[in-house]
Protein backbone atom coordinates (compact mmCIF):
# COMPACT_ATOMS: atom_id res chain seq x y z
CA UNK A 1 0.00 0.00 0.00
CA UNK A 2 1.42 3.38 -1.05
CA UNK A 3 1.70 5.92 1.79
CA UNK A 4 2.05 9.69 1.48
CA UNK A 5 4.62 11.08 3.91
CA UNK A 6 4.98 14.80 4.70
CA UNK A 7 7.95 16.84 3.56
CA UNK A 8 9.11 20.43 3.17
CA UNK A 9 10.44 21.80 -0.10
CA UNK A 10 12.83 23.87 2.00
CA UNK A 11 13.72 21.72 5.06
CA UNK A 12 16.41 24.18 6.22
CA UNK A 13 13.68 26.58 7.38
CA UNK A 14 12.35 24.11 9.98
CA UNK A 15 14.75 24.91 12.87
CA UNK A 16 14.36 28.65 12.20
CA UNK A 17 10.58 28.55 12.51
CA UNK A 18 10.73 26.31 15.58
CA UNK A 19 13.14 28.75 17.21
CA UNK A 20 10.71 31.61 16.58
CA UNK A 21 7.82 29.58 18.00
CA UNK A 22 9.88 29.08 21.14
CA UNK A 23 10.67 32.79 21.48
CA UNK A 24 7.43 34.48 20.39
CA UNK A 25 4.26 34.97 22.38
CA UNK A 26 1.73 32.16 22.08
CA UNK A 27 -0.94 33.22 19.56
CA UNK A 28 -4.65 32.62 19.94
CA UNK A 29 -4.54 31.17 16.41
CA UNK A 30 -1.47 30.26 14.40
CA UNK A 31 -2.30 31.34 10.85
CA UNK A 32 -0.41 32.08 7.64
CA UNK A 33 -0.60 35.79 8.52
CA UNK A 34 0.91 35.08 11.92
CA UNK A 35 3.70 33.00 10.40
CA UNK A 36 4.41 35.62 7.74
CA UNK A 37 3.94 38.85 9.71
CA UNK A 38 4.73 38.06 13.33
CA UNK A 39 7.36 35.35 12.86
CA UNK A 40 8.81 36.75 9.63
CA UNK A 41 8.36 33.80 7.24
CA UNK A 42 6.27 35.06 4.30
CA UNK A 43 7.58 32.78 1.54
CA UNK A 44 5.48 30.04 0.01
CA UNK A 45 7.93 27.28 0.99
CA UNK A 46 7.97 28.63 4.53
CA UNK A 47 4.17 28.83 4.78
CA UNK A 48 4.08 25.12 3.95
CA UNK A 49 5.23 24.50 7.52
CA UNK A 50 1.72 25.38 8.77
CA UNK A 51 0.14 22.08 7.66
CA UNK A 52 3.21 20.29 9.02
CA UNK A 53 2.52 21.78 12.47
CA UNK A 54 -1.02 20.45 12.25
CA UNK A 55 0.20 16.98 11.31
CA UNK A 56 2.58 17.12 14.24
CA UNK A 57 -0.30 17.85 16.60
CA UNK A 58 1.05 21.27 17.54
CA UNK A 59 -2.02 23.01 16.08
CA UNK A 60 -5.71 22.22 15.79
CA UNK A 61 -7.21 22.38 12.31
CA UNK A 62 -8.34 25.97 12.95
CA UNK A 63 -4.82 26.96 13.99
CA UNK A 64 -5.36 26.93 17.75
CA UNK A 65 -2.15 25.90 19.56
CA UNK A 66 -2.44 22.60 21.41
CA UNK A 67 -1.01 21.37 24.69
CA UNK A 68 1.87 19.84 22.71
CA UNK A 69 2.64 23.29 21.29
CA UNK A 70 2.84 24.66 24.82
CA UNK A 71 5.01 21.75 25.95
CA UNK A 72 7.42 22.48 23.13
CA UNK A 73 7.80 26.06 24.43
CA UNK A 74 8.66 24.70 27.88
CA UNK A 75 12.41 24.04 28.17
CA UNK A 76 11.72 21.10 30.49
CA UNK A 77 9.55 19.26 27.97
CA UNK A 78 10.75 20.72 24.65
CA UNK A 79 12.75 17.73 23.39
CA UNK A 80 10.07 15.20 24.32
CA UNK A 81 7.31 17.33 22.81
CA UNK A 82 9.26 17.56 19.56
CA UNK A 83 9.67 13.78 19.50
CA UNK A 84 5.92 13.38 20.04
CA UNK A 85 5.30 15.77 17.15
CA UNK A 86 7.59 13.82 14.83
CA UNK A 87 5.85 10.58 15.81
CA UNK A 88 2.48 12.18 14.99
CA UNK A 89 3.60 13.52 11.61
CA UNK A 90 5.27 10.25 10.60
CA UNK A 91 2.94 7.84 12.39
CA UNK A 92 2.89 5.51 9.37
CA UNK A 93 6.68 5.20 9.54
CA UNK A 94 6.67 4.49 13.27
CA UNK A 95 3.94 1.92 12.76
CA UNK A 96 6.39 0.09 10.51
CA UNK A 97 9.40 0.61 12.77
CA UNK A 98 8.96 2.06 16.25
CA UNK A 99 12.69 2.86 16.35
CA UNK A 100 12.72 4.67 13.01
CA UNK A 101 14.44 7.63 14.69
CA UNK A 102 17.53 5.44 15.13
CA UNK A 103 17.78 4.39 11.49
CA UNK A 104 20.62 5.68 9.37
CA UNK A 105 19.72 7.94 6.44
CA UNK A 106 20.34 5.09 4.02
CA UNK A 107 18.04 2.66 5.84
CA UNK A 108 15.41 5.32 6.41
CA UNK A 109 15.54 6.23 2.71
CA UNK A 110 15.03 2.56 1.82
CA UNK A 111 11.99 2.45 4.11
CA UNK A 112 10.59 5.62 2.49
CA UNK A 113 11.07 4.14 -0.96
CA UNK A 114 9.26 0.98 0.09
CA UNK A 115 6.35 2.82 1.70
CA UNK A 116 5.80 5.59 -0.86
CA UNK A 117 6.57 3.72 -4.03
CA UNK A 118 8.86 6.55 -5.14
CA UNK A 119 11.93 5.87 -7.24
CA UNK A 120 15.13 5.52 -5.25
CA UNK A 121 16.51 8.73 -6.72
CA UNK A 122 13.21 10.59 -6.46
CA UNK A 123 13.51 14.27 -5.36
CA UNK A 124 10.36 13.83 -3.25
CA UNK A 125 11.84 10.82 -1.48
CA UNK A 126 15.01 12.76 -0.75
CA UNK A 127 13.00 15.68 0.64
CA UNK A 128 11.03 13.33 2.89
CA UNK A 129 14.28 11.97 4.32
CA UNK A 130 15.85 15.41 4.74
CA UNK A 131 12.68 16.81 6.33
CA UNK A 132 12.47 13.93 8.79
CA UNK A 133 16.09 14.17 9.88
CA UNK A 134 15.95 17.96 10.14
CA UNK A 135 12.71 17.89 12.11
CA UNK A 136 13.88 15.28 14.61
CA UNK A 137 17.11 17.10 15.45
CA UNK A 138 17.19 17.68 19.20
CA UNK A 139 14.16 15.46 19.87
CA UNK A 140 14.13 13.04 22.81
CA UNK A 141 12.48 9.81 21.71
CA UNK A 142 13.68 7.77 24.67
CA UNK A 143 11.59 9.52 27.32
CA UNK A 144 7.95 10.08 26.50
CA UNK A 145 5.92 12.91 28.01
CA UNK A 146 3.86 10.40 30.00
CA UNK A 147 6.98 9.17 31.81
CA UNK A 148 7.00 12.29 33.92
CA UNK A 149 4.43 11.42 36.53
CA UNK A 150 3.71 13.70 39.46
CA UNK A 151 5.28 12.68 42.70
CA UNK A 152 2.82 11.12 45.10
CA UNK A 153 2.97 11.78 48.78
CA UNK A 154 3.23 8.61 50.89
CA UNK A 155 -0.07 7.43 52.27
CA UNK A 156 -0.04 7.20 56.07
CA UNK A 157 -2.57 4.80 57.52
CA UNK A 158 -3.47 5.84 61.06
CA UNK A 159 -4.20 3.43 63.84
CA UNK A 160 -7.90 2.79 64.34
CA UNK A 161 -8.00 4.87 67.53
CA UNK A 162 -5.54 7.54 66.37
CA UNK A 163 -8.24 9.89 65.14
CA UNK A 164 -10.03 9.76 68.50
CA UNK A 165 -6.93 10.56 70.60
CA UNK A 166 -7.29 14.38 70.47
CA UNK A 167 -10.96 14.11 71.42
CA UNK A 168 -10.08 11.71 74.22
CA UNK A 169 -7.41 14.04 75.56
CA UNK A 170 -9.87 16.91 75.45
CA UNK A 171 -12.51 14.94 77.28
CA UNK A 172 -9.95 13.93 79.93
CA UNK A 173 -8.94 17.53 80.44
CA UNK A 174 -12.48 18.84 80.91
CA UNK A 175 -14.53 17.85 83.96
CA UNK A 176 -18.26 18.45 83.88
CA UNK A 177 -20.09 18.99 87.15
CA UNK A 178 -23.82 19.37 87.68
CA UNK A 179 -25.13 21.12 90.75
CA UNK A 180 -28.66 21.35 92.09
CA UNK A 181 -30.45 22.92 95.06
CA UNK A 182 -32.99 21.16 97.28
CA UNK A 183 -35.45 23.22 99.24
CA UNK A 184 -36.91 21.46 102.28
CA UNK A 185 -39.95 22.49 104.19
CA UNK A 186 -39.28 20.95 107.59
CA UNK A 187 -42.15 20.27 109.96
CA UNK A 188 -42.41 22.19 113.20
CA UNK A 189 -41.18 19.66 115.70
CA UNK A 190 -38.64 19.29 118.43
CA UNK A 191 -38.30 15.55 117.92
CA UNK A 192 -34.78 14.81 116.53
CA UNK A 193 -35.91 11.45 115.18
CA UNK A 194 -38.05 13.25 112.61
CA UNK A 195 -35.05 15.19 111.27
CA UNK A 196 -32.88 12.09 111.29
CA UNK A 197 -35.46 10.23 109.24
CA UNK A 198 -35.70 13.06 106.69
CA UNK A 199 -31.93 13.38 106.13
CA UNK A 200 -31.49 9.62 106.01
CA UNK A 201 -34.09 9.43 103.26
CA UNK A 202 -32.35 12.23 101.32
CA UNK A 203 -29.04 10.45 101.56
CA UNK A 204 -30.46 7.14 100.36
CA UNK A 205 -32.59 8.42 97.46
CA UNK A 206 -31.09 11.72 96.24
CA UNK A 207 -27.45 11.90 97.30
CA UNK A 208 -26.17 8.55 96.05
CA UNK A 209 -22.63 8.58 94.57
Amino acid sequence: MVVKLPYMALPSVIPKILAKIDEAKRPERFTQDYLATMLGFPGGNQLAFLPMLKRMGFLEQDGTPTKLYDQYRNDETKARALAAGVRNAYSAVFDRNEFAYNLSKEKFAALVTEMTGQAKDSPVGKLIVTTFFTLKEGADFENGLDSEKPKQEPIVIAKPNAASEPARELSDAVEFKVGYTINLNLPETTNPDVFNAIFKSLKEHLLRG
